[in-house]
């Protein structure tokens, strides 16, 4: 990125593009860029960005976010943009890979090679990049030096804080024991735990073969709480953060209704035992890394569903790696 440096402090408006879990990624670091860097940021899908006629201007930049770098859509979005000669730039774990080669500057997650079909430590390192990204706009902007250093410090804390989760797998598959029957689970969560949310519900579909919906916790009374039920689980991401509060009353809502919930917190977080039927506490960070610990023990929750269900977790029906046709 050294050599197109400057050339960030051109953009004004940055449109993220993915497809899958690389989409649910965008979302995050829409969050981030725009709270720390203060850029307007639109999260897309590749597949319909390139059909709907998108306003573009100099001053616009398209991010592409995928793990192979040869996501059909995805290609198809950078290359429109390049047609109009926006600058371009991609996240990819693949070198050399077509994307890295069609855009204008980029970043490779080296995440190493992700041979199962759902994505998962493709996902952690994306966030990563994201947040590297976001300190770099963000110093160029109005980011203070004290906030930019906070996030380094976190960041460094980042690895052993992920063992630490990972750490959570055997507790982990006794409730995945516990819940293996059910056919149906609801993922809610708010701000930067919205897309990780979405990406729980993912997970599940994809290896285990069970519905799975996720949802905004705000959303929750314009449709979906008219599904809760005994037979309809939810898990609630609940870490203490800005809208803590919210999603107790989300919970609160649930449990109203005869919901079981599965809430995933931060460690010392005593209180929201009162109203859920499984905890799992994950430790703190600062919110805007915390979907980098809070999406591992969906992660592991999908997997020991999987392999408890008797399915292939590595090859997935119907899915391949990489999707490259329409």
């Amino acid at each position: 990125l050294e050599s197109v440096k400057e050339k960030f402090r051109e953009i004004k408006r940055l449109i993220i593009v993915a497809c899958g879990t690389a989409y649910h990624a965008g979302l995050i670091g829409e969050y981030m860029l725009e709270e720390y860097a203060r850029i307007p940021v639109e999260t897309e899908f590749g597949s319909e960005f390139r059909y709907r006629k998108p306003i573009l201007n100099k001053n616009t930049a398209v991010l592409a976010i995928s793990q192979s770098g040869e996501t059909a859509d995805t290609l198809a979005a950078v290359k429109e943009a390049k047609e109009k000669g926006i600058f371009a730039l991609g996240i990819v774990n693949t070198v050399g890979s077509t994307i890295a080669r069609e855009t204008d500057a980029g970043v490779y997650n080296h995440a190493g090679p992700e041979i199962g079909v759902a994505s998962t430590k493709a996902f952690t390192s994306q966030l990563e990049v994201l947040a590297l990204w976001t300190l770099l706009l963000g110093r160029q902007r109005e980011m203070s030096l004290v906030t930019g250093q906070r996030i380094a410090k976190e960041l460094l804390k980042i690895p052993e804080l992920v063992q630490k989760t990972l750490n959570l797998k055997e507790s982990i598959e006794k409730l995945a024991q516990k819940y293996k029957d059910f056919r149906n689970f609801l993922f809610i969560g708010r701000k930067y735990n919205y897309p990780v949310a979405l990406e729980g519900a993912l997970k599940l579909k994809e290896i285990s073969y069970i519905h799975a919906e996720g949802y905004g916790g705000g959303e929750m009374k314009h449709g979906p709480i008219a599904l809760i039920d005994k037979n309809f689980p939810t898990f609630a991401i609940a870490t203490v953060d800005s809208v803590y509060e919210k999603m107790i009353s989300n919970i609160q809502e649930i449990k109203a209704r005869g919901g079981s919930i599965i809430a995933l917190t931060t460690e010392g977080n005593e209180e929201i035992k009162k109203l859920a039927d499984e905890v799992i506490y994950i430790p703190k960070t600062l919110e805007m890394l915390t979907p980098i610990l809070s999406v591992i023990p969906l992660q592991l929750f999908a997997y020991y569903m999987g392999v408890l269900r008797g399915c292939d977790v590595d090859k997935p029906r119907n899915l391949a790696k990489s999707v490259t046709v329409e």
